[in-house]
């Protein structure tokens, strides 16, 4: 069980309006070892910003069951779902969702900030210079996001994503807004941090940049396609 911090265990996630019905996962099963760095690729509608949103504690399955480091997290309450949501993931989202009146320093800093485990300041401040440190921009710390460019702007989310040391960091299209050159960058750095142990999931369009992962899962009608030619590198 540790050496699978993430597990979902048949989920299903069913939409229900007074008109229609849709099933956007159906019996997923899927395991993210410690250490993996997991692609999720499909179609438009095939389920992978659902699957995202259950990983991340934004929503929960319909059916089935979902472990974080062996809790069973399936059904928490808003607040249980914050708190868990506050210690174990990390995000990154395509449009970096930075508050712009905010430094980069503090920026990065707010999942510490919002944490339910007690920090001093120069603990909060030791371990935000080491987040930034690590994507190459402590010497922007002192900045807003408006001051830097989208290249930047991802890398210091990508910081406040792991700040906090989560079991998962959860990466939804981190090239999307990002020009070529910089998107790059950016999946270098993604590469790097799973080198350094980091287990990450990562949602993209881009098969150039889904091959880049370790595990690369391909979503269709809600469900892994083909699961037993799951593709895997070493």
């Amino acid at each position: 069980m540790q050496n699978h911090p993430i597990r979902l265990v048949q989920v299903s996630k069913v939409y229900d309006t007074k008109f229609v019905e849709t099933h956007a996962l159906t019996n997923l099963n899927l395991e993210i070892a410690k250490g993996d760095f997991v692609s999720i690729s499909g179609p438009s509608g095939c389920g992978k910003s659902t699957l995202l949103s259950i990983l991340g504690l934004l929503d929960q399955p319909t059916s089935g069951q979902y472990f974080i480091d062996g809790t069973d997290v399936s059904s928490l309450s808003f607040d249980q779902s914050a708190t868990i949501r506050n210690e174990k993931i990390g995000f990154v989202f395509q449009s970096f969702n930075l508050i712009d009146e905010l430094t980069v320093f503090d920026n990065v800093a707010l999942p510490l900030r919002y944490s339910s485990k007690s920090r001093t300041e120069q603990e909060i401040a030791a371990l935000v210079n080491a987040s930034l440190e690590t994507v190459d921009m402590q010497h922007r710390k002192d900045h807003f996001p408006n001051q830097l460019s989208g290249g930047q702007q991802q890398r210091v989310a990508i910081a406040r994503g792991i700040v906090h040391q989560p079991s998962i960091l959860l990466v939804d299209e981190p090239t999307g807004n990002l020009d070529s050159k910089s998107g790059e960058a950016v999946m270098q750095l993604l590469q790097d941090l799973n080198a350094k142990g980091a287990t990450i999931c990562m949602v993209t369009h881009d098969p150039h940049f889904a091959e880049v992962a370790k595990v690369r899962l391909k979503l269709q009608d809600g469900a892994i396609s083909k699961p037993a030619e799951m593709e895997c590198v070493a």
